[in-house]
């Protein structure tokens, strides 16, 4: 056993063996496939962390459901506990900033990439990734927003640096239905922004209306067009989907608007020209959500607890489930049957 797990060991009540969803890649014969499960595992079987926490609880992502299932590359290494993200009461630290009783929340940090994540009853993680849980919400309250918030936090907090403001027309939000969608759209239209939801699923409409948009905009309609420069449309978008609908975007966005970069469901490639970006001043931002300083992931989860604090968070993230229902929860993110987020009890009564 390391060091640093002897002096966390000596300073916390962690039960000898404790339940943890665990994902191992295995041969088979010629081929490696990913095996999945729950499992009885102890603190010294966990990647290194200053941090030792009791989770309460997490939230079911898209790359939760690829990694898992082993639909998707997600993981670097195995075997490792899923789980992006985690909210819980620290048990133990060795580092001063945290203290046993303290409720806390980790959120894109490499979680059930590079180190073992929250689905799991303990948690040891590093402290640079730990966020003091916001004053007014909940242990609950911050796995419903989870990393998709979180980075819709981070996209308007960078379109806003930006120079992004009501006055520079619609913002437009991609994958709408999406997790970060779905908080794109109810954040930007609480703070004054006309939102736009684009989106495959128009069955929705009354969803996305309710969380704010304005109206919508199906993707089977556009004729996206291939000049170098369209009809400018939008003061900005937030997309999740990346390839051909990216490309469209950075020929229809308006002089000087911000394209928030989130995501590639709709392919990795981009193909456009430069004259978006010299003759309309349209500025591309990559929001990479996992590699933050703590301090943007502290200043981002305050504007998540007030002038960005989503209003219909039981609208987005409507389920609950235990711990024990998760493995079959994973084939409906994965066939893209689900709308809105799901959070999982892991102890509720933290």
């Amino acid at each position: 056993m390391s060091t640093l797990c002897n002096e966390l060991t000596e300073l916390t009540q962690v039960p000898e063996k404790f339940t943890a969803f665990r994902i191992h890649q295995i041969k088979d014969g010629d081929k490696k496939k990913i095996s999945s499960g729950f499992e009885q595992i102890g603190l010294d079987d966990l990647t290194t962390g200053e941090v030792v926490i009791k989770v309460a609880y997490s939230d079911i992502n898209y790359k939760d459901a690829l990694a898992a299932t082993g639909k998707g590359r997600i993981l670097r290494t195995y075997p490792l506990v899923g789980g992006i993200d985690l909210s819980g009461v620290v048990v133990s630290s060795i580092d001063d900033r945290f203290k046993e009783g303290d409720k806390v929340l980790v959120c894109g940090a490499q979680l059930s990439e590079l180190y073992d994540g929250g689905y799991s009853e303990y948690a040891r993680v590093k402290a640079n990734s730990v966020v003091a849980l916001p004053q007014g919400m909940s242990l609950r309250d911050v796995m419903a927003i989870g990393t998709a918030g979180y980075t819709a936090a981070i996209a308007i907090g960078r379109m806003e640096d930006n120079g992004q403001i009501p006055e520079r027309g619609p913002i437009v939000v991609t994958g709408a239905t999406g997790g970060v969608g779905s908080f794109a759209i109810n954040m930007l239209s609480n703070i004054g922004y006309e939102v736009i939801a684009f989106t495959g699923k128009t069955e929705q409409e009354s969803y996305l209306k309710e969380l704010g948009a304005a109206k919508l905009i199906s993707r089977h309609d556009i004729e996206m067009g291939s000049k170098p420069l369209e009809n400018a449309q939008w003061g900005g978008a937030v997309d999740s989907v990346g390839g051909e609908t990216l490309a469209w975007l950075t020929r229809t966005i308006n002089v000087w608007g911000n394209i928030a970069a989130i995501g590639l469901a709709g392919g990795y490639k981009l193909e456009t020209t430069v004259m978006p970006f010299i003759l309309r001043g349209v500025s591309l931002l990559g929001i990479n959500s996992v590699e933050m300083p703590l301090s943007v992931r502290t200043q981002a989860w305050k504007r998540l607890a007030t002038d960005l604090k989503p209003s219909k968070l039981a609208l987005i993230a409507p389920t609950t489930i235990p711990f024990s229902k998760l493995p079959n929860a994973f084939d409906a993110y994965v066939d893209g049957t689900v709308t809105g987020r799901t959070v999982v009890e892991i102890d509720g009564s933290l």
